[in-house]
């Protein structure tokens, strides 16, 4: 019987090696899953590649990750923002590697991988250095740059519900980009917020299916909390 569901974040979390790139879903608070990165933390995994569209808000979730100096690299498209003071100290004290890429591109470049596309050509980004020692090729006209997948080997992804399978639904924009890091890593785990018999949730609506998905892990909804990270979202 196939049964993904793990009976805790610490459970879900076993098995992260140190070393290991791990994409975050989340776009700021909203769909971030800050009660996986508290697992990962309490795991302990070491020089690790965050893929997340930001670098952190405050001094939870991501951000509370990289105070630990467990982070040895970032690639995100938002490193700075009012409240990115941890990320902001890291980088300009030379402990932490940025990769800056345009969110179109991000997004695209863990949808390449999740799909087997080997890269793509792209004008954003050309002629900035953004584009230094990249490909390049005029196409009709207009200048393109050839943009590599991002792979993971973890994803730590949020959704509303799921079942025992691994399929998953969303809730609004909490969405982002769960659904193509959960394609692009050998390893998915997922929290929800319930978990539903098989057959519940409509075929129609599921948006991962399960076969993207290893673990799921139920998560209690809770009140919104410090710079909006735990809404019910």
């Amino acid at each position: 019987m196939i049964n993904k569901i793990s009976e805790s974040v610490e459970a879900a979390l076993q098995g992260v090696p140190d070393g290991a790139t791990v994409m975050i879903g989340g776009f700021g608070g909203a769909g971030q899953p800050a009660e996986l990165i508290d697992a990962l933390i309490a795991q302990g995994a070491r020089d690790l590649t965050i893929v997340n569209n930001n670098a952190g808000n405050g001094e939870v979730g991501l951000a509370a990750l990289l105070k630990t100096g467990r982070v040895r690299k970032i690639i995100c498209s938002f490193p700075r923002q009012v409240d990115s003071q941890v990320f902001d100290g890291l980088f300009r004290a030379g402990k932490i590697e940025l990769e800056l890429v345009p969110q179109g591109n991000l997004a695209e470049r863990i949808r390449a991988a999740g799909a087997g596309i080997g890269g793509f050509f792209t004008p954003t980004g050309y002629g900035t250095e953004l584009a230094k020692g990249k490909e390049t090729r005029e196409i009709d006209g207009r200048m393109y740059v050839l943009e590599s997948p991002i792979a993971a080997d973890v994803a730590l992804i949020k959704a509303e519900a799921g079942d025992r399978w691994g399929n998953l639904v969303y809730r609004k924009t909490a969405r982002n980009f769960g659904p193509i890091m959960a394609m692009a890593a050998k390893l998915t785990v997922a929290s929800v917020h319930e978990i539903v018999e098989l057959g519940a949730l409509d075929p129609e609506h599921i948006v991962t299916p399960g076969i993207f998905v290893q673990r799921v892990v139920r998560v209690p909804r809770t009140a919104t909390g410090p710079a909006g990270f735990r809404q019910a979202a």
